[in-house]
């Protein structure tokens, strides 16, 4: 392995709870096409509830892709088409009867980059529960409070909270974002590459706010920073040319791959 790799001390109950975790989500069969494009085909995967899973893999693998079908981000996208199955706490996420909103609520999303809206960092995190037809005033000042304490964002904020969320700095709009996400609060939260486009400050901050989130939330996070995926999963699914090959534990991915391509992305033999 090379040495910049730098593997966290995982204790055994560390081990042991993601091994015996209940299952919060799980694939089966999950192919995706885009018109006649497979982006990913036949990805069957499990992630427990109350831990973090991370994805890896190079450019164009099928990530995101992946990551946007766990609430149903793909279905907004014109010519695309999904077979398989996507469980939630054991009950499918597609189908006829099944409404989207409804799932997405359940299975938060935070973008590679921010989207602040041209509005107060208090009506950007309250953004979703206005949606979903909370109107009252108590319950949003309580909620954004919680969301903006919980994406380590209030005390940089609370004083500031009607002014415009674009005059914050891209790791406070990031972390407004994550707010937005935690304040209609899910079950699930899917994170695409969120600290990419951040300085290194602002990239320690996301990480020790996911490690926080994950006592509270089950994760799954896109990142193409193996370090990362090290210090803040418990479980790491590595993914090439639209396949999962293989996931496990994180510290096994990084130190013990079953397969050889994982190894050779893993040493940089390729990616």
């Amino acid at each position: 392995m090379p040495d910049d790799i730098k593997l966290p001390a995982v204790s055994a109950a560390t081990v042991s709870l993601g091994q015996n975790a209940p299952l919060k989500m799980r694939a089966r069969g999950l192919t995706v096409r885009y018109s006649e494009k497979v982006a990913i085909k036949d990805v069957s995967i499990d992630v427990h509830a109350g831990g973090v899973l991370a994805l890896i893999g190079p450019s164009g693998c099928g990530k995101s892709t992946f990551l946007r079908s766990l609430n149903r981000m793909n279905d907004t996208v014109p010519g695309v088409s999904v077979d398989g199955h996507v469980e939630l706490d054991g009950e499918p996420i597609y189908g006829p009867h099944v409404d989207p909103v409804l799932v997405r609520r359940r299975v938060g999303m935070v973008f590679q980059r921010s989207n602040p809206f041209p509005k107060s960092i208090f009506e950007n995190v309250a953004y979703g529960l206005r949606i979903a037809g909370i109107d009252e005033k108590r319950i949003l000042v309580e909620r954004v409070e919680r969301a903006l304490r919980q994406a380590a964002l209030w005390d940089e904020a609370k004083d500031r909270l009607h002014e415009s969320g674009l005059g914050l700095s891209g790791g406070q709009q990031q972390r407004m974002c994550i707010a937005r996400a935690l304040a209609v609060e899910p079950e699930v939260l899917l994170m695409d590459e969120p600290a990419s486009a951040l300085d290194p400050i602002a990239t320690a901050k996301i990480e020790d706010l996911v490690s926080e989130l994950r006592d509270d939330l089950t994760i799954v996070i896109v990142t193409h920073n193996m370090q990362q995926a090290a210090r803040v999963s418990q479980r790491t699914g590595f993914f090439y040319m639209g396949r999962l090959v293989e996931v496990g534990e994180t510290t096994t991915i990084f130190t013990r791959p079953k397969e050889r391509e994982t190894e050779d992305y893993i040493t940089g033999r390729f990616g």
